[in-house]
């Protein structure tokens, strides 16, 4: 399927196709009405489902089958065959599913199929009597959600320091600050959604300490009330906070930092007024920050101590390529180097170079938010520590998303990955373990990256390789480069190859090996 299909250049499933023309464990585009189609033959077994990804509209029949589901290309979310059910995160919504019928070799595609009802799960004396969630982020929004989906009846209620609902993080530096994405694009759901369900999420409020004996949480609303509220089981997912620019100038009105959408929306609105950025670090996130201003034709600068971006994660080959990519749009850089002060209208470097700029943004990294549960007694080593059900040193309470540290089956240590999708991910798995199903978590860890056109899909973790066997030209951006420590396959990342990235994913999960 590409971009320009619509129904009327497709087949209409309504009017029959030819079971020959659905190749076997093979899938085939269509329409029925106004709606686009996939066509999955599986087992010799005809599904049909919504022919596009409900996260950000990907393509399925570009992605693969993995057992009874299928994989969208672009970031990896997992749909159910049979009922068109979301399987994983990214994707927040359920497919449509329509009943297939097949006479004389034809096969036609019917009514659309009702959405299969979910469980419910009284409260028992097995079910913890509450659940509160610390954090609005990816992870708390996907707990919140799998505990309704599961079926659970009790009270769950969201605290969460940020002053807006759960919303779509990773597209703050991408779509959003690029100019592509509106304001009310953001939201994971809408209001009524947290009201149908029954979730209670309450912005602007701060949890001050945990009391672990008596399951008792201190909050502080957005008034600076201060309370308490008691949990059957918590789960804390906190995420990161971004490291502080420490030096002259750091904070100036024009300098800026990316983390929440209160951030965004401020860094927009100096953006509407600037003809020149520096953008200090050539993280992701600075380098994404770096594309967007550039599309909003701004002059950016980019200053980093490092020789070339992004090569201590991706290695040296790749690092320029990305280099390469973002001076060919006109991004200036200025590396192996650090500000030494920021002024009013300039910033300075330690070479001595003085760059004009009338908006500065900081991305130097972020640290994980581990103080409230440090205080709270839970073990601490470079993140919060849980077991392979996410679950903390003090039982009863969980841990998801940046703050976690878990035993990775894949690469045989303890790591923490401060990405969307893993903790959307390890939301929905501790959810399940809050209600007592003892599911190890063991997802491949996966990220993109956006610049400008360009998307960059990273699987699996590798902190330390001692070989990149690369398929394809790195330099044209088309490429598959398996990262190994002695021969093992660890992580792969690609451009261009977004079924290599799903290949490779599968591969990981199935035999710890990325099929290179």
């Amino acid at each position: 399927m590409s971009d320009v299909e619509t129904p009327e250049t497709t087949p209409d499933f309504s009017q029959g196709v030819a079971v020959a023309d659905i190749p076997d464990d093979g899938m085939l585009v269509g329409h029925v009405g106004d709606e686009a189609v996939l066509l999955v033959k599986r087992g010799g077994v005809t599904y049909a489902i919504g022919a596009t990804c409900s996260h950000y509209g990907g393509p399925l029949a570009d992605g693969i089958l993995v057992g009874d589901t299928v994989r969208c290309p672009w970031h990896h979310a997992c749909f159910n065959l049979k009922n068109g059910a979301s399987v994983r995160p990214p994707a927040l919504k359920d497919l449509a599913s329509w009943r297939v019928e097949e006479t004389n070799g034809t096969v036609y595609v019917r009514e659309r199929l009702p959405k299969p009802k979910l469980p419910v799960l009284s409260v028992t004396a097995l079910l913890p009597s509450s659940v509160v969630i610390i954090g609005g982020g990816a992870g708390g929004y996907m707990a919140a959600a799998t505990l309704r989906r599961e079926g659970y009846g009790g009270p769950v209620v969201m605290l969460s320091a940020d002053g807006d609902a759960p919303y779509d993080r990773p597209a703050l530096s991408k779509d959003y600050l690029s100019g592509q994405a509106q304001p009310d694009w953001l939201p994971l759901r809408s209001p009524n959604f947290y009201a149908e369900q029954k979730i209670d999420v309450r912005i602007a409020t701060r949890v001050t300490g945990i009391d672990v004996a008596t399951r008792t949480l201190h909050i502080r609303d957005y008034k600076g009330k201060d309370g308490r509220l008691s949990y059957g089981a918590l789960l804390i997912a906190t995420g990161a906070e971004p490291v502080q620019l420490d030096l002259p100038g750091a904070t100036l009105p024009h300098v800026r930092l990316l983390r929440s959408l209160s951030d965004g929306t401020a860094l927009i609105a100096n953006a509407k007024g600037a003809r020149q950025c520096v953008v200090i670090g050539a993280s992701f996130i600075g380098l994404e920050v770096a594309a967007a201003l550039r599309q909003r034709d701004i002059a950016v600068h980019v200053v980093a101590p490092d020789r070339i971006p992004m090569a201590r994660i991706m290695g040296e080959a790749i690092g320029e390529s990305v280099l390469a990519l973002h001076k060919s749009k006109g991004v200036i850089f200025h590396l192996e180097t650090k500000p030494v002060a920021i002024q009013k209208e300039s910033v300075i470097l330690a070479n001595g170079d003085k760059i004009p700029a009338d908006l500065v943004v900081v991305g130097i990294g972020v640290r994980p938010s581990v103080a409230l549960a440090q205080s709270a007694g839970l073990a601490i080593d470079r993140g919060v520590v849980v077991n392979e059900y996410l679950e903390t040193s003090a039982k009863g309470i969980y841990a998801a998303g940046d703050i976690a540290r878990w035993p990775d089956k894949h690469s045989g240590n303890c790591i923490r990955v401060e990405h969307w999708i893993v903790a959307e991910r390890q939301g929905e798995v501790a959810a399940r373990n809050i209600l007592g199903r003892r599911e190890a978590f063991d997802a491949v860890p996966f990220f993109w990256s956006q610049h400008y056109d360009t998307a960059i899909n990273y699987v699996g973790h590798a902190e330390q390789w001692d070989n990149i066997a690369v398929e394809g030209d790195i330099a044209k951006r088309d490429f598959r480069a398996t990262f190994l420590l002695k021969g093992k396959s660890l992580a792969v990342v690609t451009m261009g190859r977004d079924r290599d990235s799903l290949l490779a994913e599968a591969a990981l999960e199935s035999t710890g090996e990325s099929g290179a």
